[in-house]
């Protein structure tokens, strides 16, 4: 009896398939056809953004939003993608940081990070590195970071705590969590929750609101903002729920309107230390130093 795969290994297998249909010149898809994904991954990007970069860093997106387009970025930062694939976001954040910028982009699949080189080699963007990795444990150290970016990645994840906090961890004090990702409202019948596909695929995995906004305060976030961005209906349901073998004319009217994507902001605090040397707030702070006895 052959052994189940892990999840990780599911999602590991099915975005190294999906960059090699974008290498062979089609379009990647998060669930069994194109016409699955169009309610998450189309229409994120406009021509203004993506002029001069890859069409295959397009095509690769499997996101459920565009963080790079609702998030200021700022000259000489240094910005950090989790789960990158075919590295759209990276390339974007690293043009809007400027050359004495940074952008990273972290995956586990050899073959996006292939792809993801190849089309920074394409976009001939030097100010960026694709670093192998899980977003559970990132490779890089403590305060290093001023954002952290990802786009329906951290979903896909089994151990949602510990990425929430590496990029905690990596963001230096005052750095922005700013992530594009699927969120739950309300109740979601278990029979999606336990399908793999669905996982992999955007859907099962996602978080429900409230527990994100709790998970992301007992990293130690705060000031968390969740902003529903596109509201998946009935027939968003139903274009993925067909090719798994689910009754969709009973599940479907089930989830109306209960996936969205979402963009959640948040902020690491100043250290103490950081905060009473940039501020006047202790007691003795601003109190006249006493002269010393001679």
């Amino acid at each position: 009896m052959t052994e189940p795969i892990s999840m990780k290994e599911a999602v590991r297998n099915k975005y190294g398939e999906a960059a090699k249909q974008v290498a062979s010149g089609a379009t990647a898809c998060c669930g069994t056809s194109q016409d699955c994904c169009d309610p998450i991954t189309s229409n994120l990007y406009d021509e203004s953004q993506t002029l001069g970069l890859p069409a295959e860093a397009l095509n690769a997106s499997l996101g459920c939003g565009n963080p790079t387009a609702l998030l200021e970025l700022r000259p000489g930062e240094v910005v950090l993608d989790l789960g990158s694939g075919g590295g759209i976001d990276v390339l974007l954040s690293a043009r809007r940081v400027g050359p004495t910028g940074k952008a990273y982009g972290l995956d586990m699949t050899d073959e996006m990070l292939a792809l993801a080189r190849e089309n920074q080699r394409k976009a001939g963007v030097q100010n960026v590195k694709f670093l192998k990795g899980e977003i559970e444990n990132i490779p890089l150290p403590d305060d290093s970071v001023d954002v952290v970016i990802s786009n329906c990645v951290i979903n896909l994840s089994a151990d949602k705590n510990r990425v929430l906090q590496e990029a905690f961890r990596v963001l230096r004090p005052a750095g922005r969590f700013a992530v594009s990702d699927v969120i739950v409202r309300g109740a979601v019948p278990a029979e999606i929750r336990k399908n793999v596909e669905l996982w992999i695929g955007c859907i099962a995995g996602a978080m429900e609101e409230s527990e994100y906004r709790t998970k992301l305060a007992a990293a130690g976030f705060e000031g968390i903002e969740i902003e529903p961005t596109r509201i998946y209906k009935i027939e968003d349901a139903r274009q993925f729920l067909e090719a798994t073998g689910i009754d969709v004319e009973t599940i479907a009217p089930q989830v109306e309107g209960k996936f969205a994507s979402a963009f959640i902001r948040a902020k690491k605090p100043i250290a103490k230390k950081e905060a009473a040397s940039s501020s006047c707030c202790e007691p003795t702070c601003c109190a006249p130093t006493e002269p010393q006895s001679v």
